[in-house]
C-alpha cells in the first residue's frame, strides 16, 4: 500500500471529505502500519488534527496503526498544544 498524503491545504471545509476519501482508499487487508505523508501540508487549522485522529481511530478499529511521516513543525506544535502529539508521534 502506498502512503496516504495530506494535501497542501487542509482546513475545516475539506476535513470530512479528506477523511472519507482515505477511508474508501483503504484496502481490505492492511499492513501492520499505514503511512501518511504530511510533508506537503502548509495551510491548515485544527481540523487537520481532527482528520488525523479520525483516521487513527478507523485504523485502530481495523487492527493497524497510523504512522505519520514528515509532520511540519507547526503541526507538531499544534498537536502538542492540544495534547495529542503522543497519538500522532511521527515516525
Amino acid at each position: 500500500m502506498s502512503p496516504l498524503k495530506l494535501p497542501a491545504t487542509l482546513l475545516h471545509d475539506q476535513a470530512d471529505a479528506c477523511l472519507a476519501q482515505w477511508v474508501t482508499q483503504l484496502p481490505p487487508v492492511l499492513p501492520p502500519a499505514v503511512s501518511l505523508d504530511a510533508s506537503e501540508l502548509s495551510e491548515f487549522d485544527s481540523s487537520a488534527l481532527a482528520v488525523l485522529l479520525g483516521l487513527r481511530r478507523v485504523l485502530i478499529h481495523k487492527g493497524t496503526a497510523l504512522r505519520v511521516e514528515g509532520m511540519p513543525q507547526r503541526l507538531r506544535e499544534l498537536a502538542s498544544l492540544y495534547g495529542v502529539m503522543d497519538l500522532l508521534q511521527p515516525a
